[in-house]
């Protein structure tokens, strides 16, 4: 979703920077980007025991995730990412199954990606924060991806934008290209486990078209 569909990255990274100074934490927008596909609750759990020394209450998280959600709402609404639908149209043309593997819960998820995207997702082929126990960077959200889409890991490519995503997917088994739409070096994304990094989304339309 983030940074690989839509360019809402720079509002995530806005939000979370500017609300935890509220309650003396600090949490800059390189940061941000590091932890992106973390659950807010261990997102603010780090935060916690790194400036309080201690892990947050379920009160405090709840609070603290609110006072992000409500700057982010704030903020313009993202624009699809420049080379998603491209990078579709070319995985659809060679008749492969898209699954979407997302940490969001947003009970709304697909009325969005049908607005955008008409006809590349569907609920049976999707995975979300609802589905999972343990997200990213663990591997389980990405194997319940292969389950749904009744295929083998070496059978699989992922496209990531994160370096949690990356890890999880890596750590799945797949072939994992990373397309880098955000301000971290390609480094990260080597380290995390990329098996290419790529600058953006129209290079990886351009990978699935050759």
């Amino acid at each position: 979703m983030d940074g690989v569909l839509f360019d809402s990255m720079p509002n995530h990274a806005y939000a979370w920077s500017h609300a935890m100074t509220e309650y003396g934490l600090a949490m800059t927008p390189e940061e941000v980007y590091m932890n992106e596909g973390r659950t807010g609750s261990a997102t603010i759990n780090i935060l916690a025991q790194r400036f309080w020394g201690r892990d947050a209450t379920e009160e405090e998280k709840e609070l603290i995730y609110e006072s992000k959600s409500k700057v982010f709402n704030t903020c313009p609404e993202p624009k699809p990412m420049s080379g998603a639908l491209e990078t579709l149209k070319a995985v659809k043309k060679k008749g492969v199954k898209i699954v979407l593997v997302t940490g969001s819960a947003q009970t709304s998820l697909l009325e969005k990606l049908e607005h955008c995207y008409p006809g590349f997702f569907s609920q049976e082929l999707m995975v979300t924060g609802f589905d999972v126990k343990l997200g990213k960077p663990y591997p389980e959200p990405y194997l319940k991806g292969l389950q749904k889409a009744g295929i083998k890991p070496e059978e699989g490519i992922v496209v990531e934008n994160a370096p949690l995503g990356v890890e999880s997917a890596h750590a799945a088994g797949i072939f994992t290209i990373a397309a880098n739409t955000g301000p971290l070096e390609d480094a990260i994304l080597k380290n995390a486990g990329a098996d290419i990094v790529l600058p953006g989304m129209m290079d990886v339309a351009r990978f699935f078209s050759d």
